[in-house]
């Protein structure tokens, strides 16, 4: 079988999506033996990079608006991976602290039924839905760029800088936190309140999921429509983000008593000017 001409004339989605699948049973395989369940969050930043320089090689990388969305989501990625690698997420037990979390929450048993439907199979999905924007390119070939795609490249590169800036300000910060633990000394404060923090109790988050709705944009900018079936990608990662930060924060307050008073006075996700009583957080 010519596996190159198979490629070639399939559609490059169906490709795609057998692609997700395999990788969801992949990390499926993996968690069950090694009782380990971040495997897919190892793959996060590494997949949607596959799956944009896919729809863009699909078409020999002769369109330059799917070449110009792939190279945003690979310098995301590349970037993405390496914040992920310094905090020790690739090593043996560099586990997302959360799923242990839950696992205490609803047990064992039915956190295995998670980990089969959700944490291998939905969030792989996801992690293609999120790209689908680039099929929708694909899907009007031949479209030349316009004011929307780089208004939409514009945002995505601020989005990016955003969530970099916010990244590297946490890791000096916790970096300073655990060395001063290390000496015996007690760290000048539990958790970050400054930088872009003072803004938003998250803004790697906000900034995150605002790169995935510029992205979307590409799909409109191409022709698809104002609102087009590849929007799902974008409204289920910002659902997904909404529990995921109400997990963590819960598990903040219940570390840190003081948290409640950043929560009232900064804005949760949304960038904004913090309230009066944030200048009393200690």
């Amino acid at each position: 079988m010519d596996f190159v001409a198979l490629y070639q004339t399939t559609d490059p989605l169906i490709t795609a999506f057998w692609a997700s699948l395999g990788f969801a049973a992949l990390c499926w395989v993996l968690s069950i033996l090694t009782r380990e369940y971040s495997w897919v969050d190892r793959i996060w930043s590494i997949t949607p990079v596959i799956y944009a320089v896919h729809f863009a090689g699909h078409v020999g990388f002769t369109d330059v608006r799917l070449n110009l969305m792939a190279a945003l989501v690979t310098v995301w990625g590349v970037r993405l991976t390496f914040n992920y690698a310094r905090k020790g997420g690739y090593a043996p037990g560099g586990e997302d602290y959360r799923w242990e979390e839950i696992q205490r929450r609803i047990g064992a048993k039915w956190f295995q039924v998670l980990n089969a439907t959700f944490l291998a199979p939905f969030q792989n999905v996801l992690l293609l839905l999120i790209v689908v924007p680039s099929y929708a390119a694909y899907q009007h070939l031949g479209e030349p760029l316009n004011t929307l795609d780089y208004a939409a490249a514009l945002a995505f590169t601020a989005f990016f800088l955003g969530e970099t800036i916010a990244d590297e300000q946490q890791w000096r910060f916790q970096t300073a936190k655990h060395t001063a633990k290390a000496r015996g000394e007690t760290p000048d404060a539990d958790f970050l309140t400054t930088g872009l923090f003072r803004y938003s109790r998250h803004p790697n988050f906000f900034c995150e999921q605002a790169m995935w709705w510029t992205y979307y944009v590409f799909s409109i900018a191409a022709g698809a429509g104002w609102l087009n079936w590849t929007i799902a990608g974008a409204v289920l990662l910002t659902l997904l983000f909404q529990g995921s930060t109400g997990l963590t924060e819960q598990i903040s307050l219940r570390k840190y008593p003081a948290y409640a008073d950043y929560q009232r006075a900064t804005s949760r996700l949304v960038p904004w000017f913090p309230k009066s009583a944030r200048q009393s957080i200690p």
